[in-house]
């Protein structure tokens, strides 16, 4: 394939990134709104996915006769529904009889991800989610209602809230606060059972707290995680800096380079800690410094691994110019930004719940085959240095590099080792939030490692 056709599937990639994301026109976050969107049928039930997010349990819990205005925010996790509205269609409403009282039932149901057996009729031995006439003979349901098991240790859960339509009006509304009591990750389904209801829409917004702010379960310790990293790379940079000034006769160009990545770190971690705190006060992710993290995370990683592709080449050690490879590594360099930028994107853009894994799969699987890439291109070139300073019987710069690739192949077993760990403990229900910290941790250690090594 010639060098222009390549840059052209590049372009038709980046496009459509830029496609996907123009779709995002909301980034809500904890903040979950509902635009006039319909049900789709599934069952004999009609079902709407309102959202779903990792919440603590409140750290001083109220007493169910205090109301909410008496209840401060402070320490409190909730699910809030604000003016939720559910609009069924005219010829729906027309056909009911305007002195009667209740003519439609629209159902909302919070549950914990371990209690989504008990919705629906597996444990009668049914497929069914809305209770029939000869389910409700065995006194199990009510006809008309979603069918729901109640937890015998926790008879409110799963929470049921009833939303009734009255007479011929057109639209009922929800407008209520569900305190959490247990730490769990949670789910939020709008549900009706009644075919006359079919057409009928969901408008207004649901606001998902924690007691410590908005930020969603799997979420709360990373404005800590980059809290501590802002300092670690101050730390990292205050030290890079006074050794630059005090060896300054010696420096070559690779170590403007090093500093480069350092100063785009420091403005990564800071960012995204800024993009975490505004996300925590007040619920909604703020565009602008949302696509300012993740497109500085994208150019950091990109350059981390262009300037470690370059040092195991020999540039500025062994040769003075990358000479004809130029290309194909800046070529590589750009075709990795724009897969990188594309998954960073959608990983923070839109909803938290917005995609589905299939679609994520689409941008996680070219990050994966050129970090892949990366990787083999580093070692072989590696191995080739290695040999040209051996047959130059270079004992000082050989040491140096032996060191370095020492260092490489431990980061990348590392890396081995944390995949096998987060599929296990995935399969042992651990916590997400403590994996992905965990593994934010192995990433940022691995690249203040690699920038050490270079800085030798």
């Amino acid at each position: 394939m010639l060098w222009s056709e390549k840059l052209n599937w590049v372009v038709f990639y980046f496009v459509g990134i830029l496609c996907v994301c123009s779709l995002i026109t909301n980034v809500s976050g904890s903040i979950h709104e509902y635009k006039n969107e319909a049900f789709y049928p599934k069952s004999n039930a009609f079902f709407f996915h309102g959202g779903s997010e990792g919440l603590y349990a409140s750290k001083l819990l109220h007493s169910p006769d205090a109301s909410s205005s008496d209840k401060p925010l402070k320490g409190k996790s909730f699910i809030r529904f604000e003016t939720v509205t559910f609009v069924r269609p005219k010829e729906s409403a027309s056909k009911q009889n305007e002195m009667q009282t209740i003519t439609g039932m629209v159902e909302a149901i919070i549950l914990e991800v371990k209690e989504r057996e008990r919705i629906g009729g597996s444990f009668l031995k049914t497929d069914l989610l809305c209770c029939t006439h000869n389910l409700s003979k065995e006194g199990s349901c009510s006809v008309g209602e979603v069918i729901i098991h109640v937890d015998p240790e926790n008879p409110k859960w799963p929470r049921r809230i009833k939303a009734f339509f009255q007479g011929t009006n057109e639209e009922t509304q929800i407008s209520e606060e569900v305190e959490i009591e247990r730490t769990g990750m949670y789910y939020l389904y709008f549900m009706y059972c009644d075919p006359q209801l079919k057409g009928t829409m969901i408008k207004g917004r649901t606001v998902w707290k924690n007691p410590d702010g908005y930020l969603p379960g799997k979420m709360a310790p990373l404005m800590t995680f980059y809290g501590l990293m802002s300092l670690a790379y101050l730390v990292l940079g205050l030290a890079w800096f006074l050794r630059f000034v005090q060896l300054w006769k010696d420096i070559i160009q690779l170590h403007y380079y090093i500093t480069g990545v350092i100063a785009l770190g420091m403005c990564e971690v800071a960012v995204w800690y800024f993009e975490y705190a505004n996300f925590n006060s007040t619920g909604s992710r703020p565009m602008g410094i949302t696509l300012w993290a993740v497109t500085f995370t994208s150019v950091k990683k990109t350059v981390s691994r262009l300037l470690l592709l370059a040092v195991s080449m020999g540039y500025g050690v062994v040769r003075p110019t990358l000479g004809g490879l130029t290309f194909k590594v800046i070529f590589l360099g750009l075709v990795y930004f724009v897969a990188s930028e594309a998954l960073e994107m959608f990983e923070n853009l839109g909803n938290i719940n917005d995609f589905s894994g299939k679609a994520k799969l689409f941008f996680v699987l070219p990050v994966t085959v050129l970090d892949v890439c990366f990787i083999l291109w580093i070692f072989s070139s590696l191995s080739r240095t290695l040999e040209k300073l051996q047959m130059r019987r270079n004992l000082a710069k050989l040491e140096l590099y032996r060191k370095f690739t020492n260092a490489l192949a431990a980061c990348v077993l590392l890396s081995i080792a944390w995949i096998g760990f987060e599929v296990i403990s995935t399969c042992f229900d651990a916590s997400p939030s403590l994996l992905f910290v965990v593994y934010m941790h192995t990433q940022r250690k691995w690249e203040m490692t690699s920038m050490r090594r270079l800085s030798h």
